[in-house]
């Protein structure tokens, strides 16, 4: 009797350890977070909880139509980890109920963290004051970015508006600022992104003839509404040098391997190479553009090789990297180890290219090895019709060029 007696109490509080620690799991649903920044701003944030365990939940990330998921979730004690693999990211938070705080971080805890709480059930990203929007900010605008350095940057806007709700991204020679959401408040607009790096942070005011004072990150910049604004042609800003035709190296894969251009798998074949990084926002989107498509190509006599330059050159580090961003965006095309990521380093590992403007560049070569284009920079998704335009361009390039013969 009391041996039995002891196997039901056993029974009893491993059953109780076990449904206190599926409660100390955060609520599933809707979260609003706020980052403390060292000048006093609060910048906030939205994601989302599905799942009730650890083991089986998943975090996204809200920005405006966009769901990022975090790498994974982890729990020790009354503690909550979130991992941002291809940033080295965490948030490291406690958890109290229905309530978080903690910080950004590092996962190795070096360099800088910002203080973040959190609260559920709050879906708002900015606060609503009550005032209503002066006027509609949708549109597209001329936009110059003062640099620390004094220099401009020129920049396209694009905003897009309903009622008070904001949502934006920003085209530069490089890319765009993927997807930001806020709000409209009287003369004041306000817009916010996190997806596992720092957190990105726009405000300014405007007046009824469109002009625009602003500051991102704590940069300042003016922007004009014109409905012609526009960049320097992507396919005009990187080329091969006078005497170069081809594109050749040699670079290891995540295992060390060498792999070239002249190697069998890439001849009679049209190649597109693409150089970037694991750590990189729009290459993130390229990647989710080019995995499926070599999917859907790759019959077609057609290779894909994505050249990665990385913030490390440790080869376990580089390796670790390289195997998440494939899982992540099912790459099954070449990915090779280019070496660290600086601009610099990249036009001296491609002596044939006149400069290195952007992670990514994407170079579009023939059958017989001789490069057809180069784009400069990647238009996301959030860019909506110039990605729409860049997907037609991109498919029109590999068409003709299956269509060129070999000799």
């Amino acid at each position: 009797m009391k041996k039995r007696l002891t196997s039901f109490l056993f029974f009893t509080l491993a059953v109780g350890v076990t449904a206190a620690s599926a409660q100390s799991f955060i609520a599933e649903g809707p979260w609003r977070g706020v980052f403390h920044q060292a000048n006093g701003t609060e910048v906030p944030f939205n994601f989302e909880v599905k799942g009730k365990t650890a083991a089986t939940a998943k975090l996204y990330l809200v920005n405006g139509p966009e769901r990022f998921v975090a790498s994974g979730i982890t729990t020790k004690g009354d503690s909550l980890f979130v991992a941002f693999d291809q940033f080295d990211n965490e948030l490291a938070l406690q958890v109290n109920d229905k309530k978080l705080s903690g910080v950004l971080r590092k996962k190795d805890k070096s360099g800088h963290i910002t203080p973040v709480e959190a609260t559920f059930g709050e879906t708002y990203r900015f606060a609503d004051n009550g005032e209503k929007p002066a006027a509609d900010l949708s549109g597209k605008y001329d936009v110059v970015f003062k640099g620390r350095n004094g220099t401009d940057e020129k920049k396209v806007g694009l905003f897009k508006q309903q009622g008070s709700k904001l949502t934006a991204t920003f085209l530069s020679i490089t890319g765009d600022s993927r997807y930001l959401e806020g709000v409209v408040q009287g003369h004041q607009f306000y817009l916010s992104s996190f997806i596992g790096s720092g957190a990105a942070y726009y405000t300014g005011t405007f007046d009824e003839q469109g002009q625009i004072i602003g500051t991102a990150n704590g940069g300042a910049f003016t922007a004009t509404k014109n409905a012609e604004a526009a960049l320097p042609d992507p396919y005009k800003l990187t080329y091969l040098k006078e005497g170069y035709k081809t594109f050749d190296f040699s670079l290891p894969d995540a295992d060390g391997r060498q792999v070239s251009l002249k190697d069998d798998k890439f001849k009679n074949k049209v190649v597109i190479l693409t150089i970037g990084g694991t750590w990189c926002p729009n290459c993130m989107d390229e990647a989710a553009f080019v995995a499926p498509w070599y999917q859907k190509n790759k019959n077609r006599g057609v290779e894909i090789v994505g050249v990665q330059f990385e913030r490390k050159a440790d080869p376990a580090y580089v390796k670790n990297a390289m195997e998440n961003f494939k899982k992540r965006f099912g790459v099954t095309y070449t990915e090779l180890f280019g070496g660290l990521a600086d601009k610099k380093a990249v036009a001296e590992s491609f002596p044939a290219l006149n400069t290195f403007l952007s992670f990514p560049t994407i170079l579009f070569i023939d059958k017989k090895g001789n490069v057809d284009k180069i784009y400069t920079g990647f238009t996301g998704p959030a860019t909506g019709e110039y990605n729409t335009q860049f997907i037609k361009e991109f498919n029109e390039e590999v068409d003709q060029l299956l269509k060129k013969e070999t000799i």
